[in-house]
């Protein structure tokens, strides 16, 4: 098929080179062109603008950072919206802000352009091994026709509902699994406290009920003392800034969510922002 793809950071990069991988003509766009050369380099086309490469590509996906980069990517001057033809997909593989989504997603669907909101969680590894989980708001339909490519990119592929629904599926992600990883670091540092090598506390709290991919991924980086960035702390801060804005418009409660808010906050207070979230550890030990 021909397929576009528009950020090519951390996430994105080896997202775009499987479905290069997988015989695809694709043509990407970067705001850095530099960051594209890798993938030139293996058979990609470069466009000049998101307008021109929509011009080229049936499906284009998206892997940006924020919501204000989503809506200028797709709807700003040259955006994707300035070229994509009617019936064409948009996939968006960024965490934003579900009410985003549903005004993107309005909006395109008056060009007969689709949108499927499609954040992924599984981090920089996941991407590249293809085993990413893909959480999809949009039509069902838009869905089926996408679902062999999104197969090339991540094992499990579930529908939660219309457009936006992909959006709070991630941002319930994000709440459970950083939540998680403020949890391992209190261990962590409970275990310090009383002169325990948290390395092996955590080998035997791994066998337990408290075994997760929690404590195997970022407990590990806390017991060898590796903070450097698997993926970014500022990044958990911002999905966690989405959310919680948004349960304050919905008045739902979320009190642990917003204890862990506040230990982010103080992560990023301490310039602890580009280094791995399991610097919460740090934080406590501060």
């Amino acid at each position: 098929m021909k397929l576009g793809f528009i950020g090519l950071g951390a996430m994105g990069r080896p997202m775009a080179e499987n479905l290069l991988r997988a015989g695809h003509e694709l043509t990407v766009w970067a705001r850095r062109p530099d960051a594209a050369a890798p993938l030139l380099k293996a058979g990609a086309r470069y466009a000049e603008t998101p307008a021109a490469l929509a011009r080229h590509a049936d499906v284009v996906f998206i892997a940006v950072t924020a919501s204000a980069d989503v809506e200028q990517v797709v709807l700003g001057a040259q955006g994707l919206s300035e070229g994509a033809r009617p019936g064409a997909v948009i996939v968006d593989h960024s965490t934003i802000a579900p009410a985003v989504a549903r005004a993107v997603a309005a909006r395109l669907a008056r060009r007969e352009i689709d949108f499927l909101d499609a954040p992924v969680s599984g981090g920089a590894g996941g991407a590249r091994s293809a085993t990413l989980a893909i959480m999809v708001g949009g039509a069902a339909s838009a869905l089926e026709r996408v679902r062999p490519l999104l197969a090339v990119l991540g094992r499990t592929i579930v529908h939660v509902g219309d457009c936006g629904a992909g959006q709070v599926a991630k941002a319930c992600n994000q709440m459970i699994m950083v939540a998680g990883i403020a949890a391992v670091a209190e261990a962590a540092r409970l275990a310090a406290a009383h002169g325990l090598d948290f390395g092996r506390v955590r080998a035997a709290l791994a066998a337990g009920s408290a075994g997760s991919r929690v404590l195997d991924v970022f407990g590990d980086r806390m017991a060898r003392r590796d903070f450097a960035a698997g993926v970014a702390a500022r990044l958990h801060h911002k999905d966690y800034g989405i959310f919680m804005a948004e349960a304050a418009r919905l008045g739902a409660p979320l009190p642990v969510a917003a204890q862990v808010w506040q230990q982010l906050n103080a992560l990023m207070a301490r310039g602890f922002c580009d280094d791995d979230t399991s610097s919460l550890l740090k934080v406590l030990e501060a």
